[in-house]
């Protein structure tokens, strides 16, 4: 059973399990989060945010871009660190050998501070992550227009008179929808300020208690909550969802842990990206 959270606007829905899975949807975005996983509920979605090339992110590629192919779908866009167009090129290349037809996709580099607009109205952002490989975190946010303060309170026929004649009017602002970063240190919070002020902040939180030490947590480049509890990141985001548990979690055991332990500073926006289900489907 997926495991489905809604964030204000948004539909964050799919699997993420550290380790083993992760992939995540975005319906109100058209957001693909890496593909750990080939679904063919996700095969609609053109645009795939890949945070880096471990299995459990990257496995169910083939599978994925196998199954757009049977329904007919263009090439999907694939974003991603530069680093790892080559290998992932070449797997797809052998790959479509095999299965005797194009499995190939439109890769798109991005480096951290770039920015693409991957649809008319929304952008994507990469930024810096902090893991074992290259890696990146993502943050989609559109641009609007926002009336000048000195116009405030301007009748709006007036300011349809003034816009008209090309008066400017307005301010271009960025409004950011979502941020996604995993298999990170929570320094990228630090480092990336703007990144926690997102409306929606879907982030790594693979160990929430002592079954794993901190040390242990950031050999391999994972968050654990305790690194929340012991820095304020200035967390603003008005929903905080935690995915990538470890194994050593059930679904209803992480949940309650996360609820009872995370920082009061932004518990009552916390939510924990889990099926509703005893155990990990799969």
């Amino acid at each position: 059973m997926l495991a489905k959270v809604r964030a204000g606007a948004l539909t964050l829905e799919g699997y993420s399990l550290g380790g083993v899975y992760t992939t995540i949807a975005v319906p109100e975005l058209g957001a693909l989060f890496d593909v750990g996983l080939g679904l063919r509920a996700y095969v609609g979605y053109d645009h795939l945010f890949l945070s880096h090339a471990h299995a459990d992110h990257v496995g169910g590629l083939v599978a994925w871009l196998g199954l757009r192919g049977l329904h007919g779908r263009p090439r999907a866009k694939l974003y991603c660190h530069p680093e790892v167009v080559g290998s992932l090129r070449a797997m797809l290349e052998a790959a479509t050998l095999l299965q005797r037809y194009d499995l190939g996709v439109d890769f798109v580099p991005m480096e951290p501070g770039d920015v693409v607009a991957y649809r008319k109205d929304v952008f994507v952002r990469a930024f810096r992550t902090y893991h074992g490989v290259p890696s990146l975190g993502f943050e989609l946010f559109r641009r609007v227009d926002k009336l000048k303060a000195a116009y405030a309170g301007m009748p709006g026929p007036e300011i349809a008179r003034r816009k008209a004649l090309g008066e400017p009017l307005f301010d271009t602002v960025e409004r950011s929808e979502l941020a996604y970063a995993t298999d990170t240190l929570a320094k990228f919070l630090r480092d990336t300020p703007h990144v926690a002020k997102s409306k929606v902040l879907l982030m790594e939180c693979t160990f929430v208690d002592d079954r794993k030490s901190r040390a242990d947590s950031r050999a391999g480049c994972h968050v654990h909550l305790d690194d929340l509890l012991d820095e304020d990141f200035g967390i603003e985001a008005e929903h905080v969802v935690f995915m990538h548990a470890s194994q050593l979690y059930q679904p209803a055991e992480y949940e309650r842990i996360v609820h009872a332990r995370a920082p009061a500073s932004f518990r009552d926006r916390v939510s924990a990206f889990v099926p509703p289900s005893r155990h990990w489907p799969l």
